[in-house]
């Protein structure tokens, strides 16, 4: 009832937000698949209400679909800056589609690894990992602690542990 109810709602204002109809269509789609997910766990004993006894049905699919908006936003910067970067290497380097496919689902986890950390904490990553700065250097552009430092580095790596091995 619930899908049946608002999924042409959702489509829609989906297709407001995106401007394409088929992307529209993944994400409402996707959208109530969060919404099933959520109600197994309800299942679970962990106090969460089923779908169907939402009080504002369309309040809380915004509020998911919203968040894959922001995700396919997110997708579609990463795989236009890799496909930036990409084309600037010479053809007989290119990777074949499925590589390409996997680098680019491997930057987008790496991207919301780094987005989750606090700013402080991105920033010498980055700049130990991208920009090869030593901790001593890093702390002193950041005008903190060669301690906090390391703290940093080593919170950075925990991130991105958790993103590929858990």
């Amino acid at each position: 009832m619930l899908y049946s109810d608002h999924h042409g709602w959702l489509k829609g204002w989906l297709r407001a937000k995106l401007g394409c109809t088929a992307d529209a269509a993944d994400l409402a789609q996707d959208t109530f698949l969060r919404l099933l997910n959520r109600d197994e766990r309800a299942d679970g004993g962990d106090g969460a209400a089923p779908a169907r006894d939402l009080r504002q049905p369309r309040a809380y699919l915004t509020r998911i679909a919203q968040g894959l908006v922001i995700d396919h936003w997110r997708r579609r910067d990463v795989e236009r800056a890799y496909l930036d970067a990409l084309a600037n290497q010479p053809e007989a380097e290119a990777p074949s589609p499925e590589t390409r496919a996997l680098i680019i689902e491997t930057l987008v986890r790496m991207d919301a690894a780094l987005d989750a950390l606090k700013p402080r904490t991105r920033e010498a990553f980055l700049l130990a990992q991208l920009d090869g700065m030593t901790g001593p250097a890093i702390a002193a552009r950041l005008g903190v602690s060669l301690a906090t430092v390391e703290r940093d580095l080593v919170a950075g790596w925990q991130q991105c542990y958790r993103v590929y091995f858990l």
